[in-house]
Formats: structure tokens, C-alpha cells, sequence
């Protein structure tokens, strides 16, 4: 079966889309099970980040993945005829590389998109979706990857997702050293913007999550402080700044909590930065005059002006990357003659099986070594060619010219004069 690749990503679909086809981690498993019961998929992959919700599978047919997309998600069927693309091996397995290479992500280089994407093989071969082909092709993924990161400048300067949610909190707050900033969420990305925040030491630091334990871990080493979310409506006007990023599949910040926190602090402004999908805080968020909301797409034209530093280290990237990718396709190639070597291997052993028993039989019956060694030798040459000869036999002009020619090559005869 072939190899593809389809799905949707921050280039072909916008943010309101992207969310309604976010996996879960906590449904991840059950997903891929689901998906290796219909028709015609042998293995399959999900990877879902903020940026993009893509399946690598093996398989006949992609449009019954892009139906069961749709089912699994509960939209309208040919709701993703417009955003989803679909890649065949040939497109699939550069796409692939070039992922977790971060040369298709929205920053250029990000290093965070080639561990979603271990953890979301991980995830496959738990749920048992993982073959020898989707499980050869991440493995080689992962290398080309860590090549492209160690051969070119592909990963140097990279503005990532915090420093640009810093560079648009700079355009409301001259400086961020006077201002308290609230970070939702406890995971890698969080993770990073606390880093980033925490240089430009601001008054101060409060980080919310789900548990409180995951939480304090965070701040205990921004010296921040750490609340649960329950704690949010009370708490929420005291900050200025608020970036959130968490897995929640429905919103923590709504319209109405807002409103309450802005009519507290006299409607000083809030800067948020929601970086999670789907979203955190309600879109409608976005129409209160003192909060200034902004999502994953918005980040765009911050990080977009990253792409022309680094043509140069692009171009090698993508060199290096057609070579391997050239490399795995004929592997890939390969397998599809596996099936017919390993016929030809058994019904070539079969005859050979029969011949040693009949020079066996010859043997007891006290032939000669010497003249049973004769016959088994003849024997074996006769079998062995009596399916070539009988198909040139049997074959019309036409066939039997391209018959010859396969023959001179496979046994290297010398050409007819």
C-alpha cells in the first residue's frame, strides 16, 4: 500500500478551522484505533500542534481518511475540502522532513514542532499504529532533522512564539518591567514564554494551571508565584499581561470574566496572548475596548520578516532534504517488490526441495554419487528454466521482444545479432 500524507496547517486554514480539528492527547489512542478500523488503512500517525492537524498513513485511498477526519470531529462532510491537502508518497515524505525540520512552520526553525512530532509517533506506537514503513519513515525523519539542524542555520535566531508574544505586549506596554503577567498552562510552550518574560523581569509572575503541584514547578524556578485556574475570576484583575497555552477544549477566558476583571482594574488595559488551539479565550474577548487579544494567526506578521534572514540556510536544508527524501523513495519502491522475491524465493526452494528428494531416493536405490549429482544438476536447470522458455513459447511477437530483452538483462545474455 502507498504512503500519504494529508491534512491542514496554518498556510491553508484559519485559526477558527484549525481548532475544530485539534486532536486531544487524551483522545489521541482512541483516534488512531478508530482510524485503523476503516477500510484500506494499514498504519497510521496523527500529528496535532496549534499550527497544524495532519495523518501519515498507509494506505489505498485518501478520501475515505478526509471523511473519517470530518465523522470524528462531528462537522459537515466536505467541511475540509477547502483547507485539506492531501500529499502523495512522492510530496508525503519531503512534507515530512521539512516538518520536523521546521521549514513548514510558521516560525521559521522552530525546534518545538520536531518533539510534538516524536510524541505524537510515540502516542501511534502505543495505540499499536506503528508498522515497519510509517515506522521507518520517522525514524529517518528524526535524522534528517537533527541533520539539517547540525549542517545549516536553519534553527540560529529563530523568533520564536514567546519573544513575538513579548515584541506585540511591547506595542501596548513601553516597558515590561512594570507590569504583572498571568501565564495559563504548564506545557512546553508556557514553559518557554515564562523564560522569555522572565528576562525582562517583570514586577511579577504568576503561573495557573489545572494542578497546582505542575504548576509550582513551573514558577519555582521563575521565583513566580502559582494559583489553580479556579482561582482566575478573582485573581484575573490583577494582571496586565496574560498568555495562555493549554489543552483545554473549551475556553478558560470568557467575555463575561473579562468584562468583570476590566470594570475592576477602571479599564486599564490587558494585553493576552492566546497561543493555544483551540483557543482559550473566547473570540468575542476581542471586542472589549480595554483587551487587546491576540491569537496564533496574529503572531504571523511578527515572525514572518524572520524568513528572508535566512534564505541561504533554507536552500541548503532543502537540499539536503531532496537527497534523503530521494533516498527513502526508493526503499519505499523497494517494498513494493517484496511480495514477488519472496514468491519467486519459495516456488524456486519448492523445486529445488523436490529435486534433492528425487537424488535422495537415488542414492538409497544405490545410483552412483556421481551419476545422481548429473541428474540433480540437469534437473534443477530444467525447472528452473522450463517458466522462462514456456512464456517466450507462448508469447506474441510483440510480448516476446520484450520478454528477450528482460531475459538478456536479467542473465546477462548477449544481445540477438
Amino acid at each position: 500500500m502507498p504512503l500519504y500524507a494529508l491534512g491542514l496547517n496554518h498556510s491553508t486554514a484559519p485559526l477558527k478551522v484549525r481548532e475544530r480539528f485539534a486532536f486531544q492527547m487524551d483522545t489521541l489512542g482512541a483516534a488512531l484505533r478508530d482510524l485503523l478500523g476503516q477500510p484500506k488503512v494499514k498504519e497510521a500517525a496523527i500529528l496535532s500542534t496549534c499550527n497544524r492537524t495532519e495523518i501519515y498513513f498507509n494506505g489505498a485511498e485518501t478520501e475515505p481518511v478526509v471523511q473519517w477526519l470530518e465523522a470524528f470531529h462531528r462537522v459537515p462532510k466536505a467541511s475540509l475540502s477547502q483547507y485539506v491537502y492531501t500529499l502523495p508518497q512522492e510530496k508525503a515524505v519531503p512534507h515530512a522532513f521539512r516538518v520536523a525540520s521546521g521549514l513548514d512552520s510558521m516560525v521559521l526553525g522552530e525546534p518545538q514542532i520536531l518533539g510534538q512530532m516524536k510524541q505524537a509517533v510515540k502516542t501511534a506506537a502505543a495505540a499499536g499504529s506503528l508498522g515497519l514503513v510509517l515506522n521507518r519513515l520517522f525514524q529517518r525523519t528524526f535524522a534528517v532533522a537533527k541533520d539539517v539542524r547540525t549542517h545549516t542555520d536553519i534553527g540560529s535566531a529563530s523568533i520564536s512564539m514567546a519573544a513575538a508574544a513579548i515584541k506585540l505586549a511591547e506595542r501596548i506596554f513601553p516597558s515590561i518591567a512594570e507590569q504583572r503577567v498571568l501565564l495559563i498552562g504548564a506545557g512546553e510552550m508556557i514553559d518557554l514564554c515564562a523564560t522569555h518574560f522572565a528576562a525582562r523581569r517583570p514586577r511579577s509572575i504568576t503561573v495557573a494551571n489545572r494542578t497546582l503541584e505542575r504548576g509550582a514547578a513551573l514558577a519555582s524556578r521563575m521565583q513566580a508565584d502559582a494559583i489553580t485556574l479556579h482561582e482566575l475570576p478573582e485573581r484575573l484583575p490583577q494582571f496586565d499581561i496574560i498568555v495562555t497555552s493549554t489543552a483545554s477544549s473549551l475556553p478558560i477566558l470568557g467575555k463575561g470574566m473579562l468584562e468583570r476583571a476590566i470594570k475592576t482594574r477602571r479599564h486599564a488595559p490587558v494585553f493576552i496572548a492566546d497561543l493555544a488551539v483551540p483557543r482559550d479565550v473566547e473570540s468575542e474577548v476581542a471586542e472589549l475596548d480595554d483587551v487587546f487579544l491576540y491569537g496564533i494567526d496574529d503572531l504571523a506578521n511578527i515572525v514572518k520578516d524572520n524568513l528572508q534572514i535566512r534564505v541561504e540556510a533554507v536552500a541548503e536544508a532543502e537540499a539536503l532534504i531532496a537527497v534523503q527524501a530521494e533516498s527513502f523513495l526508493r526503499w519505499l519502491e523497494g517494498r513494493a517488490v517484496v511480495p514477488t522475491i519472496t514468491a519467486l524465493h519459495g516456488h524456486h526452494d519448492a523445486l529445488r526441495a523436490a529435486e534433492l528428494e528425487r537424488a535422495r531416493r537415488l542414492l538409497a536405490s544405490g545410483t552412483p554419487a556421481d551419476q545422481v549429482l548429473e541428474q540433480l544438476a540437469r534437473g534443477l536447470t530444467h525447472k528452473f528454466l522450463h517458466g522462462p522458455t514456456q512464456a517466450l513459447n507462448q508469447a506474441g511477437e510483440a510480448e516476446r521482444a520484450e520478454l528477450l530483452a528482460v531475459l538478456q538483462r536479467v542473465y546477462h545474455l548477449p544481445e540477438e545479432p
